[in-house]
């Protein structure tokens, strides 16, 4: 049996483990953890990655099963009732982005097509990390978590008209009618199955009687139904996550939907947690320390002007401010989907490949300092209204539970010290009198001290 990749994959797991564990005890998301061991193992630390292009595949498989997964969850009712905010919201995100990098542009002195690709770029969320987002702050399921994925739905529709405007500024022929064929099949094909999935109780789907109680063949079952209908929308010229949510939708309004909602649980979660993995890999330190005043300056400014921008929408569209600052600090990252617009514009001669690794490197960090950026912002909400009067006290109320955290975290080694020490103990007196009854005893006491 070849070991190579064996070795590659329990690497890939230890490490996502231990960091994610690790984070966690900082009371911090895990997916930061994971993010930071693709960071260590990629490129930028021991580098036994050389090889990414198995990662990326299962890390974009998890994506599709993440939408699918969303699709079968998604209340239709509800959704159907945020639809007309989701595509003005994420339209006025789109313009006001293009508008923000044209106005960049001219001070440093890019093309406006350039301009144009680096707003669909920033305008762009992402899925992954900001459904991860609600679901740890309990948000997914309410009315927070039906507006962001109503945006995010609708900037992933958005992401076919994107590459067919970057193509058309590269031959300089603009969008061909195609792209309005495949926009406009794209949201009545969304229209249409809502509208018939909202008329009828259930629908029925092919071998849904064998699945229940059958967790293998109901894997499987999910498994082809989410990857089906990914290739049936890449090979219409749509995108493969459309597909995905679409399939979740139908499943989700049929009599199969809970054998394959958990059948298909587990191996989301595992397949997320590579893909986040996979961004750490796409980190390089040494690349992003020559360019830090660049990589950090355009990090600031699209994060905090992203966020601006989100909830300034939100609120125009007659959003409550609560919940327009939540939808609007956790969608606030740079997506996946934007890798997809870089590759796009390098290859068509719109984005220089130094530029494009500069704007690779902030979207990957901005999915990592997601989490960070919405902790950071819900605990500032808390303290406006508060007593807290010194930058001092603001210091020491936001940043409180990690240091106490890494307090606790340095008194491991003492810990771990302690009970080796308990643990030779036990052995020796083991040795010395023949059993171990009464010396287990004293062991645990000595654990308990």
């Amino acid at each position: 049996m070849h070991t190579e990749g064996l070795f590659e994959i329990a690497l890939l797991a230890a490490g996502a483990l231990i960091l994610g564990l690790v984070l966690q005890r900082l009371r911090q998301p895990a997916i930061v953890g994971y993010i930071v061991a693709g960071v260590v193992l990629g490129p930028s630390g021991f580098d036994l990655f050389p090889n990414r292009g198995p990662i990326q595949t299962l890390a974009e498989l998890g994506v599709l099963l993440l939408l699918f997964i969303i699709g079968m969850e998604l209340s239709l009712r509800a959704f159907r009732r945020v639809l007309r905010l989701a595509v003005l919201g994420a339209g006025a995100q789109i313009l006001l982005s293009i508008g923000a990098m044209l106005i960049l542009a001219r001070v440093f002195d890019h093309s406006v097509e350039t301009a144009i690709v680096m707003g669909f770029v920033v305008a762009l969320s992402s899925t992954a990390v900001a459904i991860k987002l609600l679901e740890d702050i309990g948000e997914l399921r309410t009315a927070v978590g039906r507006t962001a994925i109503g945006v995010l739905i609708a900037q992933d529709l958005a992401i076919v008209p994107m590459l067919l405007i970057v193509d058309g500024l590269a031959g300089g022929t603009g969008i061909p009618l195609t792209g309005y064929i495949k926009l406009f099949a794209a949201v009545a094909l969304l229209a249409g199955m809502i509208a018939l999935l909202t008329r009828r109780s259930r629908v029925g789907v092919p071998f849904a009687r064998t699945l229940h109680g059958n967790v293998e063949l109901a894997a499987i079952t999910a498994m082809a139904y989410c990857f089906g209908a990914a290739l049936i929308s890449a090979l219409l010229g749509l995108s493969p996550a459309y597909g995905a949510f679409l399939a979740g939708l139908w499943i989700g309004n049929s009599t199969a939907r809970a054998p394959l909602l958990a059948a298909a649980r587990p191996i989301q979660s595992v397949l997320l947690m590579v893909f986040f993995v996979s961004i750490g890999l796409l980190l390089d330190i040494n690349f992003i320390w020559d360019n830090l005043a660049e990589v950090l300056s355009i990090l600031l400014v699209a994060t905090i002007l992203k966020t601006i921008m989100n909830v300034a929408v939100l609120r125009v569209l007659r959003e409550p401010w609560p919940r327009a600052w939540i939808v609007g600090v956790s969608i606030g990252q740079i997506g996946e989907f934007s890798f997809v617009l870089v590759a796009a514009g390098v290859a068509a001669g719109l984005v220089l490949d130094t530029a494009g690794r500069i704007a690779v490197s902030v979207i990957a960090l901005s999915l990592m300092l997601s989490p960070l950026w919405l902790i950071f912002n819900r605990r500032l909400e808390r303290l406006v209204g508060s007593n807290v009067q010194t930058l001092r006290e603001y210091l020491e109320s936001l940043f409180a539970p990690e240091a106490g955290n890494v307090a606790t975290m340095a008194l491991y080694p003492r810990t771990f010290s302690l009970l080796l020490d308990a643990m030779a103990r036990f052995v020796t007196r083991r040795e010395d009198d023949g059993h171990g009854g009464d010396d287990g005893d004293d062991a645990r006491m000595d654990d308990d001290g």
